[in-house]
């Protein structure tokens, strides 16, 4: 079975399914063909028609037509389920779960090549028909079929089931290599141990006189270290003395430096007549207190 993929059990299935739904597909349109016909022989006797009988005529036909094609797809749909139905019933006898791709009825090449399929098959003079009497049925569960579907199913699980007990055999084959493996590994650890338990008490005595010397070293550097900071610290202390006896005679030298200006100052010219101005000023402001006394109110 080359055009479909399928095998010819299933071709055989196609095929019946196809010439179904050709005489089905015929019959709506002798239908649709009788509809015109009736509407010839009964509306168009006269000669000439208005525009308002020929609109009616039409929407009387169309109504009809739409009917009829309504039908036809519903009652379509409606065999495509019952089909599906009687695949998913036989498949559930067997706890299968079957899957459909929608997207795939849209598919424009499969359609096609479907198109193709059924214009060869249904019109080539060279094909034979299947005959109706020999048309095969959905197997159900207690007939020939399942039960050699289930033979092979039983063949299959004890073909497995063989592999399964081979497979077992070579892993406990290897776990017993594993577990000798081990047990020698074990021994030879045991006597690397005893071997290395000699050698420790000699490791350890040289590990102790290297300590030992580190120990010492490390003393040594830590008491020069100590004493550097120790020089270190008197030259800050002595260089902190000598800075502080600086700063002390700075001030020193600042705040006589600061007497020597105001003592400048004071004996300049500017600073004598804003003396004087200052007293004046006082003088004024004295003699403006004792006026007002004169004016306010005795209590």
């Amino acid at each position: 079975m080359a055009e479909l993929g399928l095998n010819e059990h299933h071709q055989n299935e196609v095929i019946n399914y196809m010439r179904f739904a050709r005489s089905k597909r015929g019959l709506r349109l002798k239908t649709v063909d009788s509809c015109f016909q009736d509407l010839k022989e009964s509306r168009l006797v006269e000669e000439t028609f208005t525009i308002d009988e020929v609109s009616e005529v039409l929407s009387g036909l169309q109504a009809v037509v739409y009917s009829e094609v309504e039908s036809e797809l519903i009652n379509t749909a409606h065999t495509n389920v019952l089909l599906l139905r009687q695949l998913f019933s036989q498949a559930e006898k067997w706890y299968l779960k079957l899957q459909t791709d929608i997207s795939e009825l849209e598919n424009r090449e499969l359609l096609e090549q479907v198109a193709e399929f059924e214009k060869a098959e249904f019109t080539s003079s060279n094909k034979k028909r299947i005959v109706e009497t020999m048309k095969p049925k959905l197997a159900p569960l207690n007939e020939g079929g399942s039960t050699e579907l289930l033979n092979k199913e039983i063949s299959r699980l004890q073909e497995e089931n063989e592999k399964l007990k081979s497979r077992l055999k070579t892993i406990e084959m290897q776990a017993t290599h594993a577990l000798d493996e081990k047990s020698r590994l074990e021994r030879a650890l045991q006597d690397l141990q005893l071997d290395q338990g000699n050698q420790k008490d000699f490791i350890k005595a040289q590990d102790l006189n290297d300590l030992e010397n580190t120990v010492a070293a490390l003393k040594s550097e830590f008491q020069k270290t100590l004493n550097d900071k120790t020089e270190n610290q008197k030259s800050l202390e002595e260089n902190l003395a000598t800075a502080k006896h600086d700063l002390l005679r700075v001030q020193e030298q600042l705040s006589m430096a600061e007497k020597e200006l105001e003592k400048k100052f004071q004996q300049t010219a500017a600073y004598r007549n804003m003396k004087e101005m200052l007293t004046k000023k006082n003088d004024q402001i004295k003699d403006l207190r004792r006026r007002l006394a004169k004016y306010e109110p005795e209590d």
